[in-house]
């Protein structure tokens, strides 16, 4: 039986939790330590003779695009000639493989403050994003609210749910809109509807309670003055992205969507997909609470089967109809299939069902339409959109509760996010992520 989700994740579409075990409470990352997560990377072959440079990069305490920027300068590359398969968070020691078209001897040389950079090699072949199988990770939830056997007890009732089930609910968690000022979807929102103004001044004004000062001051004057000069003075040096579209504008007055071009193309990306993302969280949150099954299929649903690399495909969805439902049902329980929900884009095609009128309800809430994401000021906030798998399967799975701590250890597949697992059991405000 779920609970309402009563913090400020509903505004992210994270509208329920699907175990109704009262929450441990905690705290993520007091210490980057506490969040460890490692690739299970796809890597390219060796070759000799290879353009790329395929090397592991480990980092603590730096976010993707602003560590890519870091390395590509340190090696006197443009941006784009550095790879990687999947952005990672940034308060925590993450693992990742990336490809430089650099010297592996230059790549190896590398000297940057809490980087490492281990085993590098030739390949023809570079590392681009969704180049990874999965994910493993070892998080510590500090500070709960309980303690001992209690701690225990509460973890234990929620992991049983959730085996029961099959693994969790695949929200797409906080950090896709931004871990201390959620505004992504926000931005991807005022893309397709052609708001190019609105969509640039919440990335670079919107003043959020939950930043430091300094920013937080900085965006509030240019919320009130709208000198991008004056505010390319103020704004703080370790706000890079704001500043390239300050810049922009300070010497392209009203250029709007030119400024949002200047940002690197996976950031561009991430603000439409952002939006896609919430209205994928509120299709799930409304499925689970109407009472759907998750981990069985209804007539009307579209299912995303397994492919060999035990990763479901986006590619191939199967709607489930009266002649073939019993062989779905089948599947799901072998783990070889998945219901999926609606990313709406310029190419989706509503469930049928219940899970369509769901789907549909959301998307017309919104006055969407599938135009919307054709964006010819900018291409690459164009988006055709997907279905993505409601649960996201929980493997390798375990946990050690001592004292006020929790620790917990699991794989989970490219694309979903432990945060969307952690949140079950803490039941937290997200500032305690």
């Amino acid at each position: 039986m779920y609970i309402e989700c009563t913090n400020r994740e509903r505004e992210l579409g994270l509208e329920v939790f699907y175990t109704s075990t009262p929450g441990i409470g905690g705290r993520l990352r007091a210490t980057p330590e506490d969040f460890r997560v490692e690739e299970i990377s796809d890597f390219p072959e060796v070759a000799d003779d290879g353009r790329y440079t395929i090397a592991t990069v480990t980092s603590a305490n730096w976010e993707t695009n602003r560590l890519i920027r870091q390395l590509s300068r340190a090696l006197g590359i443009s941006r784009s000639r550095v790879g990687f398969a999947g952005t990672k968070d940034k308060r925590a020691v993450t693992t990742q493989l990336m490809s430089f078209e650099a010297p592996p001897e230059e790549v190896m040389a590398l000297s940057i403050h809490q980087v490492t950079i281990d085993g590098a090699y030739r390949s023809r072949r570079r590392v681009t994003i969704g180049d990874l199988i999965g994910n493993a990770f070892v998080v510590t939830v500090s500070d709960c609210q309980i303690g001992g056997e209690a701690l225990q007890d509460r973890c234990s009732r929620v992991i049983s749910a959730l085996m029961e089930l099959g693994g969790f609910p695949n929200f797409f968690g906080i950090q896709r809109f931004g871990s201390m000022r959620p505004v992504t979807h926000l931005v991807g929102q005022h893309i397709v509807r052609g708001e190019m103004e609105e969509a640039a001044m919440t990335y670079v004004a919107h003043p959020t309670p939950y930043e430091m000062e300094e920013s937080r001051a900085a965006r509030e004057e240019l919320e009130r003055t709208g000198d991008f000069r004056e505010a390319l003075r103020n704004f703080p040096i370790n706000l890079t992205f704001e500043r390239v579209m300050l810049g922009h504008l300070a010497e392209n007055p009203g250029d709007f969507a030119g400024a949002i071009g200047r940002l690197p193309s996976n950031l561009q990306m991430m603000f439409v997909h952002a939006y896609q993302s919430q209205l994928f969280n509120r299709i799930l949150s409304e499925r689970i609470r109407r009472g759907l099954p998750l981990d069985r299929p209804l007539v009307g649903d579209v299912v995303l089967p397994m492919t060999r690399r035990l990763i479901p495909d986006h590619e191939k969805p199967v709607p489930v109809t009266e002649e073939n439902i019993d062989l779905v049902e089948t599947q799901m329980k072998e783990g070889k299939a998945f219901i999926s929900g609606l990313l709406f884009g310029s190419g989706s095609d509503f469930a049928g069902g219940e899970m369509g009128e769901i789907e549909r309800s959301v998307v017309e809430a919104e006055h969407l339409d599938q135009k919307d994401f054709i964006v010819p000021p900018l291409p690459h906030c164009s988006s055709k959109g997907s279905r993505r798998e409601l649960v996201c399967p929980l493997l390798d799975f375990g946990l050690q509760a001592e004292g006020e701590s929790a620790t917990f250890r699991f794989k989970l597949g490219k694309g979903c996010y432990a945060t969307s697992l952690l949140r079950e059991y803490m039941k937290a405000d997200p500032e305690r992520y």
